[in-house]
């Protein structure tokens, strides 16, 4: 189940949204097998916990959340960027949001090099900051509107869900397979999801309280403080079995 929009974008531009998917989509291309030379920047500016545990490679911190180690990965990442960041950017501001973008990168870097000090497989993805967002998101628009593709084997079809919903039930997967894996190898960084994830609704707390903490939610009902978009339906028919 993964989402594909949700119902309330943003009124405002979010510049700082779509600077950063630009900047991930470059420094993805710059760092493919096909941008000869460049591979090596990828390995460079990979997080490495054990490095960064004994004072090395600090840059790495940072720096891997331009990162992806491939197609599905950034494609993933920017889609869920997309959906949730907007919003977030129109309540914090174009700076307030990439400070707290960032700030949520490194909350997770550190989740996941806490959870694995030895550990020197690289680290790469905006994924850590990303769960960030969804995690402010979560606070801010619990009953937002998202529209989920949902696949169960052969069957596929989409959903109109609460956001707190979705966003729920990612977070309790990253929480559950962060356990399941502990000690192993499982080429996902589901620490720096949940850690993430958490650190965005801790920061978004202060916004959150400005806002009238409850009495926000009780004016915009669990939404994004702007009117819903109604998307209009297909005119291709569906074709029952």
């Amino acid at each position: 189940m993964f989402p594909i929009r949700d119902h309330n974008p943003s009124e405002r531009t979010p510049y700082v949204t779509i600077g950063l998917i630009i900047l991930n989509v470059v420094m993805f291309l710059l760092t493919m097998p096909w941008a000869i030379g460049m591979v090596e920047l990828w390995d460079r500016l990979a997080l490495y916990p054990v490095a960064v545990v004994n004072g090395y490679n600090m840059w790495g911190l940072v720096t891997h959340m331009f990162l992806h180690a491939g197609l599905m990965h950034i494609a993933g990442n920017m889609l869920f960027l997309w959906i949730f960041g907007d919003n977030l950017e129109d309540q914090m501001g174009h700076v307030g949001f990439l400070v707290f973008y960032l700030a949520c990168g490194l909350a997770a870097a550190g989740a996941q090099i806490a959870a694995n000090p030895n550990e020197g497989v690289p680290m790469v993805g905006a994924s850590g900051a990303i769960a960030g967002v969804m995690g402010a998101y979560l606070l801010l628009f619990p009953k937002a509107r998202v529209d989920v593709i949902a696949i169960i084997i052969i069957y596929i079809k989409m959903l109109t869900i609460p956001a707190w919903v979705m966003l729920g039930l990612w977070f309790l997967l990253q929480l559950f397979s962060s356990f399941w894996t502990w000690g192993g190898d499982s080429g996902v960084a589901y620490w720096a999801h949940a850690g993430g994830f958490v650190a965005g609704m801790i920061l978004a707390v202060p916004l959150f309280l400005r806002r009238g903490g409850p009495r926000f939610w009780n004016r915009t009902h669990g939404h994004p403080p702007h009117p819903p978009v109604e998307y209009t339906r297909s005119r291709v028919p569906q074709v029952r079995r």
